[in-house]
């Protein structure tokens, strides 16, 4: 450990995280890249090309003339996302609430023999239930 400097592990440890950082970015690209609709097919393959063979480069030059968008896509991504779970939870709500038509039928019954309907009820209440 005396060959081994507490200042050089701490560079150590920083350039580490910082190249994580960048890993992170670069995929971060990559994914605005190919999920912006916007881009046609050459510009995703120009773009790619451009990260592959100039990594660091790439991704700076990236973020400078496409950067500002990226926030407003990912936004517009999220908010959809949620409008659909709420739309899909409201229908399922929906759903589990509405008693089945023999459900409905059934407690028609129940009414009509305890005496707490008349027979023309009921059948009003059935022809209702059945349409």
């Amino acid at each position: 450990m005396d060959d081994y400097p507490l200042l050089n592990v701490f560079l150590t440890t920083m350039w580490f995280f910082i190249f994580v950082l960048w890993i992170m970015l670069l995929f971060r690209v990559f994914a605005d890249l190919f999920r912006d609709d916007s881009v046609s097919g050459w510009g995703k393959a120009g773009w790619s090309i451009f990260l592959i063979l100039l990594p660091f480069l790439g991704v700076f030059v990236y973020l400078i003339a496409r950067g500002k968008g990226m926030g407003t896509r990912e936004t517009a991504r999220a908010q959809q996302a949620e409008q659909e779970f709420r739309g899909y939870v409201q229908e399922a709500a929906g759903e589990a609430k509405k008693p089945s038509t023999a459900q409905e039928l059934t407690h028609l019954a129940d009414l009509r023999r305890s005496g707490d309907i008349s027979e023309e009820e009921y059948q009003r209440a059935k022809a209702l239930v059945l349409s």
